[in-house]
Parts: C-alpha cells; sequence; structure tokens
C-alpha cells in the first residue's frame, strides 16, 4: 500500500525509509553512528586542543596593546598640567556652555562666524603694522583683547536682562509665560559666574592682606595659603574659560529663545565700540582707515548676526514672535 513518499518502505528498519539505500529521512544517511556518540565526549579520547575552531566558534580576544604615555599622561611632564586645564575645561563647559534644546545647530553659520574671526583678526594686525607706531603696540593690544574677555560677562550681566526683558515683551502675550519659565537657565549660569567671581576674591584678598610671611604660621594661613594655590592653579584657568563661555553662549541664553545669543552679541558689540572710542579715540591713519579699524568690527558682526536670524527664519521657521 503507497503511503505517498512519507511512510516507511519494505524492509526498512528505521523510521521514513524512503530516503537513499533504504535510510530514512530520520536515519544518519553516511553509515553507522560513532561508538560512543551522544551529548557527552567520550572519556577515553583526549580533548581537542581548540574545541571551537575558527570560523564557527568564538576566538579568543587579543590582549590589547599597551597604550603609549602621551604628553598629556599623568607620568609625564606636562600630565599635571593637562589634568588641571581638562577638570576646568569640563566644570566650565557644563556650567556656561548649555545651549539646551532651543539652540539650532547651523554648522554654516558657525563657518561663516569663524571665518569672519580670522579675517577681522587679520585687518587687525595690518591697521597696526601700517599706522600703529607705538612700539608696545602687541602688548596693548594683546591685554585689550584680555580685558574684553572679562569685560564681556559683566557688560553681558548688565545690558542682558534690558534686552531679555524688551524680548519677552516684544513676544506675544501668549509665549510670555513660556518665556519666562526658561529664564532659570541663564540666571542659575549668571549665579555660578558671580558665585566664582565672590570665591577668588574672598580667597585672595584675606591671603593678601593678613597673611605674613615673616610671623610664624597659623592654621588658618596655612590653610588661606593651600586655598590660594588652588584658586590660582585650577581657579584662574576656569575663571578664564568661564569668561569665554559665557561671553559666547551669553549665559546660555539660548534656552529661552534660539534668536537671543545673535541678538545679545549685537548689544555687546556696539557696546564695547562706544567704550574704545570714548576711551582711546580714532586709531591712526586716513579717515577710510578710522573708518574701517572702528567700525569694521562692529559692522562685520551685525552683518553676520542679522543673516544668522535671517536663516533661522527661512530654514527653521524661527522668528523673534515665535
Amino acid at each position: 500500500m503507497a503511503t505517498g513518499g512519507w511512510g516507511p518502505g519494505p524492509g526498512s528498519g528505521q523510521p521514513g525509509g524512503n530516503g537513499p539505500g533504504n535510510q530514512g529521512w530520520g536515519g544518519a544517511p553516511y553509515g553507522p553512528p560513532p561508538p560512543n556518540a551522544g551529548p557527552y565526549p567520550n572519556p577515553n579520547q583526549p580533548p581537542h586542543p581548540n574545541p571551537h575552531p575558527y570560523p564557527y566558534g568564538p576566538q579568543p580576544t587579543p590582549r590589547p596593546a599597551a597604550r603609549r604615555r602621551g604628553c598629556l599622561s599623568f607620568g609625564s611632564r606636562f600630565g599635571l598640567i593637562g589634568a588641571i586645564l581638562r577638570s576646568a575645561h569640563r566644570v566650565a563647559t557644563r556650567l556656561f556652555a548649555q545651549e539646551g534644546d532651543g539652540r539650532i545647530q547651523d554648522r554654516t553659520v558657525d563657518r561663516v562666524q569663524v571665518v569672519r574671526t580670522v579675517l577681522g583678526a587679520a585687518a587687525t594686525i595690518a591697521l597696526v603694522l601700517a599706522y600703529n607706531v607705538n612700539p608696545d603696540r602687541w602688548e596693548d593690544a594683546a591685554w585689550q583683547g584680555a580685558a574684553q574677555l572679562i569685560v564681556a560677562p559683566f557688560v553681558l550681566i548688565i545690558a542682558a536682562p534690558l534686552v531679555i526683558v524688551g524680548f519677552i515683551y516684544y513676544a506675544p502675550p501668549h509665549l510670555r509665560p513660556h518665556l519666562r519659565s526658561r529664564l532659570r537657565a541663564p540666571l542659575k549660569a549668571v549665579g555660578w559666574y558671580v558665585l566664582t567671581l565672590v570665591v577668588m576674591g574672598g580667597i585672595l584678598v584675606p591671603t593678601a592682606l593678613f597673611a605674613n610671611a615673616d610671623d610664624g604660621k597659623s592654621w588658618w594661613e596655612y590653610a588661606l595659603a593651600v586655598a590660594s594655590l588652588i584658586v590660582i592653579v585650577w581657579g584662574f584657568p576656569f575663571f578664564f574659560m568661564a569668561s569665554l563661555y559665557s561671553a559666547r553662549s551669553a549665559f546660555n541664553s539660548a534656552q529661552v529663545h534660539p534668536m537671543l545669543p545673535p541678538v545679545l552679541t549685537l548689544t555687546l558689540v556696539w557696546v564695547f565700540a562706544a567704550f574704545s572710542v570714548m576711551g582711546d579715540g580714532m586709531p591712526s591713519g586716513p579717515p577710510l582707515v578710522q573708518f574701517c579699524a572702528t567700525l569694521g568690527g562692529p559692522l562685520s558682526v551685525t552683518a553676520v548676526s542679522l543673516w544668522e536670524l535671517r536663516r533661522m527664519k527661512t530654514r527653521f521657521g524661527v522668528t523673534l514672535r515665535s
């Protein structure tokens, strides 16, 4: 009787005898199984040296090569300095460079800003070389740049509240509570910056006034000396980076509205231009050179900031009233 091709054939001793050589589908088609076949190995047979040969088994993980100690490792000459700078940079970034979800990342704008900065620096160097005969011009330029970096956060602390209040007042009434609720991030960054100044001043000023190297040291003088050393070694780099990031991010104002950083940048650059004219007067050279040296920087920053605001509106749909 036919079994439809799936039943045991005549004379088959195993199930599924329709296979070739009267071997069923469940039988061993290549002869009898080896002795002691089963789930357990033969106890009399030595184990294979590699039970999982390539490529079917897991490969042994190679031992990683020893890393070479770089110039910023702890064992090298500049290791401790690099560790201090990395620590200060990490804390400053965490506190003063948190742009939040509202910040629009536009790489084209970033590249244009870098190009504008490089061209502005090159133009300043060219003007100084051509028309400034002061032998200390490079030292004065360096001190002026450092002073602007330090003064910029203070100008923002004074001018930013006025700009932000006008910004919120200009927004539609239904958006004003939302913008006011997002002021926590800038206020927190300002608080950390002011606290940094208070702590540094509270340590360095008493040390300079009361610590005397001639008399016998008391415990509080030793404590002030150690605290002053920490401020000088770690606090000064942190304060420099905090000032840089605070001026660049306008104290994390992008968390309130994406358009606030370029608006605050416009305010900051024109305030510095006014201070420069009132303090140093017009630079040397022909009238055209004086105009370029005085207004070239503010006008170029204004053009880039207005272009950034326009890109936010046209490419990302962000406006001052949204």
